[in-house]
């Protein structure tokens, strides 16, 4: 079935709210950062909106969140194109103290309105919060997954 746009808020027939795609990708090596200044994870997923009235809902379940040594934190933040959208950890796996600590996941929802058709594209950045030690996403034996659903407006 071709998707058309049509008024009383259906598109093709579905109702405002239905799901008209859904992207899934997903990340598995180790990546650290020492600075307090965001880099990739590598957990991305593009997208591209079949209209521009729709809602994209991001799911994120960041794996194998750790702080390393040093009064430090773990910040990460989720970014559409180069525009920081979402900060979803600000201060995890704190401690204040310089013990390593383990915190396993964190995840997000976000519900996004980027007003386009063009292909989009969503990340997750990593920050050490104190400046000052290496904070790691992802193990060997963890994987990060990123979900796109297109939810028509």
């Amino acid at each position: 079935m071709a998707l058309t746009q049509v008024q009383g808020g259906m598109i093709g027939g579905l109702p405002t709210g239905s799901v008209l795609q859904v992207v899934n990708a997903t990340y598995s090596t180790i990546v650290s950062n020492s600075t307090s200044t965001y880099a990739d994870t590598n957990l991305t997923a593009t997208i591209t909106p079949k209209f521009a009235t729709s809602k994209i809902l991001v799911l994120v379940n960041q794996n194998g969140c750790r702080k390393q040594t040093n009064d430090t934190y773990i910040q990460l933040r989720l970014v559409r194109g180069s525009t920081a959208i979402s900060t979803f950890a600000g201060g995890s796996a704190y401690t204040g103290t310089t013990t390593t600590n383990d915190i396993g996941s964190v995840s997000t929802c976000y519900l996004d309105s980027p007003a386009t058709t063009s292909a989009t594209t969503y990340k997750t950045q990593l920050a050490s919060g104190s400046n000052n030690a290496q904070v790691n996403v992802q193990t060997v034996s963890d994987t990060s997954t990123i979900t796109l659903m297109e939810i028509a407006g």
